[in-house]
């Protein structure tokens, strides 16, 4: 009795021993082999030996990753190819990653799967290398193409009248977002290959709704047309006949504001060669005083004032300044408040 339990277990020893140099033989001979049911960025590369795999994964991936990435806004595209991304596909690497999956447990476990036809459920991420600084490269030229500084409503002259500048909303490029998409989309190879720019609107402080609240009075002075146009909230208010500079002395253009007002203003003569005596004279109000009922200072020593040289009105008169017939510039002058933009053209 004792001998045949002793048989046994020298039978079941030996079974045990051949199995154990069985299963290292047949794992042995697989250890190059990866599991069935593992992929590597997406591709079915079970039951295949490294060098197999190797090329499937080269054959049918090296053409997504050198596509490159398409950054989309609206109907212009930015493309950032492989060449300049310096885009590279590991398959070595995920090959090694896919084979460490399919060797996962003991001999035991692993000869036991592969007899019977077992699978491991594992799908390696694909290993694709680039050039962050590339990419940042390429993201600050999409944001500096894309972005835009939003713009104010203005008023101007345009054509030889005023007119509004319409305001405009800006954009500016979320480059942080846009990194990652880009990023994103060199990486995965499943992912999509155009990504759109990311980007946040800006708003102008001044609307155009705003413009007529924030320029109530404006006054354009017309030279060739020897015509002052008076604006009230951006609408023709009224027009009246002036006399500006004479020829050598003319009136000067540009964009002015109201700086200074006043009621039967003397005349304080320049110092120049036009005035002879008179230069440097102050000449209070009277008939020796040219400037007549009111006066709108706008530049230098020039402004609009009341004249009695009504023949001179529409015509290049004067030494600078802006003439008007009295009860005209009166008018104005009770419409003008300090402040007012006036613009000489």
């Amino acid at each position: 009795m004792r001998q045949r339990s002793f048989l046994v277990s020298i039978v079941v020893i030996a079974i045990l021993m051949l199995g154990a140099v069985g299963s290292y033989a047949y794992d042995a001979a697989h250890d190059h082999q990866i599991a069935r049911g593992v992929q590597a960025g997406g591709i079915a590369i079970g039951g295949m030996s490294t060098s197999a795999a190797k090329a499937k994964l080269s054959r049918e991936l090296t053409p997504v990753v050198q596509r490159g990435v398409t950054v989309v806004f609206r109907d212009r595209r930015f493309d950032l190819d492989a060449q300049r991304a310096q885009t590279r596909l590991d398959v070595d690497g995920m090959v090694r990653d896919a084979l460490d999956r399919s060797r996962g447990g003991n001999v035991v476990t692993r000869t036991l799967r592969g007899i019977l036809g077992g699978h491991v459920r594992a799908n390696v991420p694909a290993s694709v290398t680039f050039s962050h600084s590339e990419v940042d490269s390429f993201v600050h030229q999409v944001a500096q193409s894309v972005d835009l500084a939003p713009q104010d409503a203005n008023i101007g002259i345009s054509g030889g009248s005023l007119r509004k500048v319409e305001a405009r909303d800006g954009r500016r490029v979320d480059e942080d977002r846009l990194r990652q998409r880009v990023e994103t989309a060199l990486a995965k190879v499943n992912a999509s290959r155009e990504v759109a720019v990311p980007y946040t609107a800006l708003h102008p402080r001044v609307t155009t709704a705003q413009l007529a609240a924030r320029y109530p009075t404006v006054i354009e002075v017309n030279r060739g047309a020897f015509q002052l146009t008076l604006y009230k909230r951006l609408k023709v208010a009224r027009t009246y006949t002036i006399a500006v500079g004479r020829q050598g002395l003319e009136t000067p253009a540009g964009r002015y504001v109201v700086h200074d007002k006043e009621v039967d203003p003397a005349w304080h003569v320049p110092n120049s060669s036009w005035a002879g005596n008179l230069a440097g004279q102050v000449i209070p109000p009277g008939p020796q005083d040219p400037l007549k009922a009111r006066w709108i200072g706008i530049t230098d020593g020039a402004g609009i004032h009341g004249t009695d040289d009504l023949g001179s009105l529409g015509t290049a008169a004067s030494h600078g300044c802006i003439r008007m017939a009295i009860p005209d510039v009166i008018d104005l002058y009770d419409r003008t408040p300090y402040g007012s933009v006036i613009y000489v053209i």
